[in-house]
């Protein structure tokens, strides 16, 4: 059985600087990417936003499709995970059972924090170089 999921990579300006939101989740004690599984008749991108607002309490733009990642869950089921740049256009954080966390990191600072190579991997694709993902 394949797990299919979508998420965000959140990126806010502030005083000129790039921020990445980077969430918490008690549940497996890391700090990943927001995103979450598609229900069902849900399209792609409706799940990005849908499970971005829900673990961030952020409602967001959508903005291009950045990638997807593959890897193995729990039990050996394969994960396949679509991503979309998202801006923030309102909305506001209330730790939960799922996420307990936001925090706002610049890019560096994110690498470091995130738990999982995809993670890593898709900041690096999306912000590693000179190039402004708007």
């Amino acid at each position: 059985m394949i797990v299919r999921a979508a998420g965000g990579l959140v990126v806010r300006e502030t005083g000129g600087r790039r921020q990445l939101a980077v969430v918490h989740r008690p549940r497996h004690d890391d700090w990943s990417l927001p995103k979450g599984k598609l229900s069902e008749g849900e399209g792609w991108s409706e799940a990005a936003l849908r499970e971005v607002e829900e673990e961030t309490g952020l409602r967001c733009e959508l903005g291009p499709e950045l990638g997807r990642s593959r890897y193995r869950v729990g039990k050996g089921r394969l994960k396949y995970v679509r991503w979309w740049l998202m801006h923030p256009l309102g909305g506001e954080f209330a730790p939960g059972d799922e996420v307990d966390e936001l925090r706002w990191l610049a890019p560096a600072e994110a690498l470091e924090l995130l738990s999982h190579e995809h993670d890593r991997e898709l900041v690096r694709t999306a912000l590693g170089s000179n190039k402004d993902p708007r």
